[in-house]
């Protein structure tokens, strides 16, 4: 693997789209300290992070020397009365025109945060694999890969949601280490046995015991997020080294987005920094 193939992700600054998740950080500070750190990429953030219009995103990070990713998507997929192809595709046409190659969708609840969600029946999940389809031809067409980012809150969460999209669509997946390991999913298994559906890496490092609160429903997912559940790569209970093998061996050739998911509260003195340069030096070890 080579580290010219590690982005970054502006969420391990405590940049997200949830509201009230915390400080929020100027692009101009966190796009500095990446480039700063030896990154070379990242993925675009949440909406009012970079210049909406494509041209002026990619000039801006270019202007740091970095190449653009891709984004994140949430988008209701499962309700049969919106359409969400024009919001998806339209999102596909400005990555595309930004530089990007990457669209990482999430089966959004259609709630705002991701803390709660409904139970979907037969009919939705018809709804939402046809729409998978749809959208993954699309993109295919527009020289775009999409992934459907099975995550915590969403629509495709738990395992037995993960592998009814791998039985039932052809779309890839994101291989989010930490939001299928908070699902029920081993990620180590999953890249074991599905190497080929996995099409984009976030690599995550997270709490077992925390997550497992989170698993049991005893902790809401954004409180745990905010007591520390994710941790730079190597400091907690997840085999990053077996993941990176295991896709490596399979001939996988895309995006490693280091992506902690962290909060920053006003007063804090912690350095965001400082988890990027610990996942880094963790992905070099692991990695050789």
């Amino acid at each position: 693997m080579r580290l010219d193939r590690v982005a970054a992700a502006p969420i391990s600054w405590g940049v997200c789209e949830v509201p009230g998740w915390g400080v929020q950080l100027e692009s101009t500070l966190v796009l500095s300290q990446m480039r700063e750190l030896g990154l070379q990429a990242t993925e675009f953030g949440p909406v009012g992070f970079l210049p909406d219009d494509p041209v002026d995103k990619a000039a801006l990070l270019a202007s740091y020397q970095l190449r653009a990713v891709g984004g994140f998507l949430p988008v209701v997929l499962h309700d049969e009365d919106q359409d969400p192809l024009p919001q998806v595709c339209g999102y596909i046409d400005a990555c595309r025109a930004a530089g990007a190659d990457v669209v990482v969708l999430a089966a959004a609840s259609g709630a705002a945060g991701y803390d709660t969600r409904p139970v979907l029946d037969d009919a939705h999940w018809t709804t939402m694999i046809g729409n998978l389809h749809g959208l993954a031809k699309y993109a295919e067409s527009s020289g775009i890969v999409l992934a459907l980012h099975p995550h915590v809150g969403t629509m495709v969460e738990t395992r037995a949601e993960v592998e009814r999209v791998i039985e039932g669509s052809d779309v890839g997946l994101c291989l989010d280490t930490g939001h299928l390991f908070l699902g029920g999913t081993d990620p180590v298994v999953l890249a074991a046995e599905h190497p080929h559906r996995v099409v984009h890496v976030h690599l995550k490092d997270v709490d077992r015991v925390t997550a497992d609160r989170v698993l049991a429903g005893e902790l809401p997912f954004t409180v745990a997020v905010g007591g520390g559940l994710f941790r730079p790569l190597g400091a907690g209970d997840i085999d990053i080294a077996a993941i990176v093998g295991a896709l490596e061996r399979s001939g996988y050739e895309g995006w490693y987005v280091l992506e902690q998911d962290v909060m920053l509260r006003a007063g804090d003195a912690h350095d965001p920094r400082a988890d990027v340069v610990t996942s880094l030096d963790h992905l070099r070890e692991a990695v050789a």
